[in-house]
Parts: C-alpha cells; structure tokens; sequence
C-alpha cells in the first residue's frame, strides 16, 4: 500500500528528474535488506462470507482490536485504512484482504519473529470477532458481488476504472491475495540485472507458489486463478514489460514506460480522478486542472503500476499467490538467495535465456492453468522451478546460510511437483465443497 507523503511536494519538470527518483535509491549490498508483505483473505468463520467494513464481524472492528495495542491509524472519512507500526503497517485492500507490510530486514528469520508475533495476534482478535482467515490467492466462497467493498477513496476511482480497460479488473482488486518480496538494489547496472532475472523466472514463481484453484465454489481447472485474472485486468500497467530483457538504462526504460501509463489520480487532501486516458507525460508537461506535478505524483503513480517486477524504490515481486505461512516465509529468502548472489542471478536468468518475448508472454498465458506441468520452449516448467530452487538455494548457502531452513516448503513442491493448489482441490473434493471443512483445512494456521 502507498501511504500518501503530502510533503515530499518538490515540483518535477523534467524527465531527468523523474528517473532521479529511482537512481537515488541505491544502496551498498551491506545494507541490502529484503522486505515481505502478504495478503489475507478473511472469511465470517461461521458461514464462510466476506465480512463487511462494519459490524461486530467487520474489518473496522479488527482495525480497532489492533489500534488498542499500539500503532497510529491513518484515517480516511472517519474510516481507519490502515495502522503503522514503527517500520511495518498493517492496511486493507479493496476486498477487505487483510495486508501486512512487514519490516525490511537484514535476517530472514526477523521476519518469521515478525511474522509470528502479527500471527498471535490476528489470531486472538479473530476469534473475539468471530473470523477465520484463509491460505489462498483468492477467495474460494461466493462471487465477486458477494464482497463488500471497503471505504476507501482511492479505490473508488479504480472500481470506476478498471472495468474500461479489462475484464477482470474488479475480480483482482476484490478477490485476490498475493505475497511479495521487495528488494534493494545498488545502482543502475545492479537494478537492471535483478529486474532482468525477475522478468526471466516469473512464471516459474506463479507456478511454484500457485494457491487459488478453487473459483465460485467449483475447482476452476486453473492453478492459479490469481495468474489468470491478472492477464486482463489493465495490460497498459500490467504483466510483462519487454525493455527489461535488452535496456540496461532500467531507471529510463522504466520511467518512459511509466510516463505513458495513464494516471488514476491526483491526491490533494484526498484523491481526485483525472480525465480518462490522461497519462504522466502530458501532466508533466501541461499540468491538470490548477495543479502541476510533484514528487509525490511520480511516488504515487508509480504505486498503480502493476507489472510482474515493480521498480519503486526498491524492486518487487509481484508474481505469486499468497498461501500457507510457510510459504509467505519462504518467498523473502528465497529472492534474496537469487538476487543478492551474482552467481546465483547469472544461473537463475540463463534458465529462460532463449525464449522470445513472444514465448514468454505465452508461458505467462499458460502457467496460471498448467502451472508446473507447462512448458517453457523445450522445457517442463517443474523441470526448470526445481533448477530454479536448487539454484536460490546455493545462492542462499552463500549470502544467508542460517536462511536455508525457511526454503522447506517450496522444496517440498520442487521435488514433489505437488502445488498448494494441488492440496486445495483434493480438500475440497474431500469434503464435498463444504464451507465449514474447507475454512478449517485452509485457515491459517491459529486464525480458524
């Protein structure tokens, strides 16, 4: 989530200034931390439904159970969106998807200490309030009308919005669940190799942590539903994006890409659609409406992108379903085993080498259905995941050894071929597509 920072007001002119917001961000790799938020879907425990922003079962009152303990709300019309705790924030998505934007850390395991603590209390607020929370990448239960939407300005204009441009944008903003990992870069040259590797083993990710094959109740036949809806939801701001594979100027690529992405909003104490189509580079250049651009523009612009790797200050990975605790953990380390180790980014970026642009965009296509039994060119993608595991987790042995241990669970999947998705059908089938069953089997492990 992006917090809006009404103070970083600077005024931008210019191109050059635009692409300094990105080449100022570098940092030593001994300060490199690696930072992991995820998404939970909540579930009325009882029934099964989405709970509501309001009401002894709602997402307010969970907000609340939580501000009592500590941390300063951030407010939006008298609704609390989200909770800021020191480096971490607690915040909602448009479906009541409940995210925690964990701390940057050094050391993976912080982050499973982290991750625990919030687990505890999550977990003692749920049952006072009579919720369950689900391992999955998307909602299993009812219909995209079924979910109540949350109060929130921001997703006002994307709810306007999203239908113009894809078919499935509201099922992405109300349905789904991903976990991410944000990653440091040290310059230019360091960012467009990591966004490079990212970009080459996406697909593989979304297979390897796929978690949503369950749709409207029935199983889909997909592995990952999340996958699928992303590729139509706005593929202006979304999916794949080819200057990464052969521009090495990432900060400019990245910033001419983005400059003709066309804007949501403005916020000026509070968020002001735009007229349609209008893109950064024309309120750059022209203005809009008595305002002219800021740095807080470019920040928040950017945070509407939605590609495969997201360059911010950092890069994201934006490629997976959200699942079981384990694997939330396992994601962080598992980049960083990838990322932070040359030898490790040069072999996990050769694993796609060959394949076109064209060929990617068809894995992308195929992967959400298929997941590990696809193929990339002349290659099983379960073949190439579990070169990809073996290979982070070599890079791992060298910049985090105590990390190793959290890779566990997508070993499992890596030798097993057996995906989270494959556990979540057999569970359902089990149980005959029996809400109660299914929230007892999925909940997150205390938050049933």
């Amino acid at each position: 989530m992006h917090l809006v920072d009404e103070a970083d007001d600077i005024p931008v002119r210019s191109t050059p200034e635009l692409i300094e917001y990105f080449s100022t961000a570098g940092k030593p790799a001994a300060q490199w931390r690696v930072g992991t938020e995820h998404e939970l879907i909540g579930v009325i425990a009882e029934t099964g439904e989405p709970p509501p922003y309001d009401g002894p079962h709602g997402i307010g009152a969970l907000f609340d159970w939580f501000a009592k303990r500590g941390g300063t709300p951030v407010l939006e019309r008298g609704h609390m969106i989200a909770l800021s705790r020191a480096d971490a924030q607690i915040t909602i998505e448009p479906g009541g998807q409940f995210e925690l934007a964990g701390r940057p850390v050094a050391d993976d395991r912080d982050f499973v200490t982290d991750l625990s603590s919030y687990i505890a209390e999550l977990g003692a607020a749920s049952k006072e309030l009579g919720l369950a929370w689900l391992c999955a990448g998307l909602r299993p239960f009812g219909t995209r009308d079924d979910i109540p939407w949350m109060p929130k300005q921001r997703y006002d204009v994307m709810r306007a919005y999203m239908p113009t441009v894809g078919t499935r944008g509201l099922d992405m903003m109300v349905r789904t669940a991903t976990v991410q990992a944000n990653l440091d870069f040290a310059d230019e040259a360091d960012a467009a190799a990591k966004m490079r590797c990212l970009y080459s083993i996406t697909s593989l990710l979304t297979a390897l942590w796929a978690c949503s094959p369950i749709v409207d109740e029935k199983v889909s036949g997909f592995q990952s539903y999340r996958a699928w809806i992303w590729r139509d939801t706005d593929n202006a701001r979304a999916g794949l994006v080819p200057f990464v594979f052969d521009r090495d100027d990432i900060f400019t690529a990245y910033t001419e890409w983005a400059l003709d992405v066309p804007m949501y909003f403005v916020y000026r104490d509070g968020y002001v659609p735009v007229p349609a189509g209008m893109t950064f580079r024309t309120y750059l250049k022209n203005g809009w409406g008595g305002h002219q651009a800021t740095r807080s523009d470019w920040a928040m612009h950017l945070s509407t992108l939605f590609p495969e790797g997201r360059l911010k200050k950092f890069i994201e990975v934006r490629g997976c379903d959200c699942g079981s605790l384990g694997m939330i953990a396992a994601l962080s380390p598992l980049m960083r085993g990838l990322l932070y180790d040359r030898t490790a980014l040069a072999a996990a970026t050769a694993l796609t080498a060959t394949l076109s642009f064209a060929e990617r965009q068809q894995l992308a296509d195929d992967v959400p259905r298929q997941g590990l039994a696809a193929r990339a060119g002349d290659h099983a993608v379960g073949d190439l995941a579990a070169e990809l595991v073996a290979i982070a987790t070599d890079g791992l042995s060298r910049v985090a050894p105590a990390s190793v241990p959290l890779l566990a669970p997508v070993q499992e999947i890596a030798e097993t071929r057996r995906t989270q998705a494959d556990r979540m059908i057999e569970i359902w089938q089990a149980n005959a597509g029996d809400r109660r069953a299914l929230v007892a089997a999925l909940a997150q492990p205390g938050l049933g």
